[in-house]
């Protein structure tokens, strides 16, 4: 049988992978809604974009296809052309938009947009109020007139979908199925749109096999998950992702005849910042070696998930150090583990605040890093690691790493 994904390891050689070039919805960032749409600082968007556009080439040279998110969802919608009043239809809904007045100038600026692409590019940058024809918007209700004043005072009607160049967390590719994830906040939950229509509508994805629904009410997050071998899983349970929605992707996984999934091992996370998602706590770089938070380090509480009798899900409490555990999900003797910012705290602390522990292979032992976690680059390299390192000093502002901002949508492996 022929599939469009293949990723059973995130180490094996790279071949395709799926970016989002940072655009105008960086630029409606801004002191007051930061908070509200998850970062801590603004990204000056040029260099952002220099340095997106170098990490792609860098992913290019060595011999992976590059994908664009924006490209892709244009071509679905141009394959199925009644999915355009769809995704606008959703997009209202799920903007949080009240009175009929300003939902309907809004629909009219989206469906004015010339083609799919800027119509998509329009939808991730949000709306500002002078996108608008103002004076065609005759408040009727007291929803319209409260609606517009509070626009005037913040100049956006519609948010921007600021986070969306951290492809890790919308969606994630397991074996030759996808995860339409759940996002825990109100900004981001507008991101699976675009996953929806890429693998309902596009040509190359649709008919994909979907392990759990991006509408469920508990959430999953992207970034929890790593598919560390051609049957073991591991998944976050954290701040951003449900127990009861690893349960529902166990059940899909694990019973699924399309996967070799036998087990899943499930990390209880601290529900803090620097926890956030499993890969800024750990991430593979080699076959026997992962870099790693020091704050993870000690006695561990995972579960370990398979099927049971019956199709009943069998959960294992396991307690064990972080390189024992993940020695048993790979089947090896024993592993590494590499601290990022190495044994300074100091050190320790700034570079994971800059993603230090969140590496993306292109292959088994060539990761890459960004180029400013120069103390833990250092001990990387020094273990015999190839590192590619990204310029990152606008990048990281978004607190996200070379993990988070890319999906594998294939990998060589053995089950291709």
């Amino acid at each position: 049988m022929s599939f469009a994904l293949n990723t059973f390891s995130e180490i094996d050689q790279l071949r395709t992978v799926l970016l989002h070039r940072p655009g105008e919805e960086l630029l409606s960032l801004s002191p007051r809604n930061l908070e509200r749409l998850l970062f801590d600082d603004i990204p000056y968007l040029e260099v952002a974009q220099e340095e997106h556009d170098a990490f792609a080439k860098m992913l290019s040279d060595e011999g992976v296809e590059v994908l664009y998110l924006v490209d892709l969802v244009a071509e679905a919608l141009d394959a199925v052309p009644s999915a355009k009043r769809a995704l606008i239809d959703r997009y209202l809904n799920e903007s949080g938009l009240w009175g009929d007045g300003v939902i309907e100038a809004v629909r009219s600026y989206l469906l004015s947009r010339p083609d799919s692409r800027s119509l998509v590019e329009a939808c991730i940058a949000g709306v500002r109020l002078n996108d608008l024809d103002i004076p065609a918007i005759s408040p009727s209700s007291l929803a319209d007139a409260v609606t517009l004043e509070q626009c005037r005072e913040t100049g956006i009607v519609v948010d921007p979908i600021p986070n969306l160049y951290f492809t890790r967390d919308t969606f994630s590719v397991i074996g030759h199925a996808v995860s339409i994830n759940s996002m825990r906040s109100q900004t981001r939950r507008r991101e699976t749109l675009f996953a929806d229509i890429l693998f309902g509508c596009h040509p190359r994805y649709k008919g994909t096999e979907m392990l759990f629904d991006g509408s469920s009410a508990s959430s999953m997050e992207g970034g929890d998950i790593l598919v560390l071998s051609q049957d073991t899983l591991a998944i976050g349970i954290s701040e951003r992702t449900d127990a009861a929605s690893i349960d529902t992707l166990a059940r899909n996984l694990l019973d699924s005849e399309k996967t070799a999934f036998k087990r899943i091992l499930a990390f209880a996370l601290p529900h803090t910042r620097a926890f956030m998602h499993l890969d800024t706590v750990f991430t593979q770089a080699d076959r026997d070696i992962f870099t790693v938070h020091p704050g993870i380090l000690g006695t561990l509480e995972v579960y370990e998930i398979s099927l049971g009798a019956g199709g009943a899900l069998s959960i294992d409490h396991l307690e064990d150090s972080l390189d024992a555990i993940l020695a048993r999900g790979l089947s090896l003797d024993g592993v590494r583990l590499i601290k990022c910012g190495g044994g300074d705290p100091i050190s320790a602390d700034r570079e994971q605040w800059n993603d230090g522990a969140n590496t993306l292979a292109v292959r088994p032992g060539t990761v890459f890093v960004y180029q400013r976690n120069r103390v833990t680059n250092e001990i990387l390299y020094k273990a015999g690691l190839n590192l590619l390192e990204i310029p990152s000093s606008e990048l990281s502002r978004g607190r996200g790493g070379p993990h988070c901002m890319s999906m594998a949508l294939w990998r060589d492996s053995a089950v291709d």
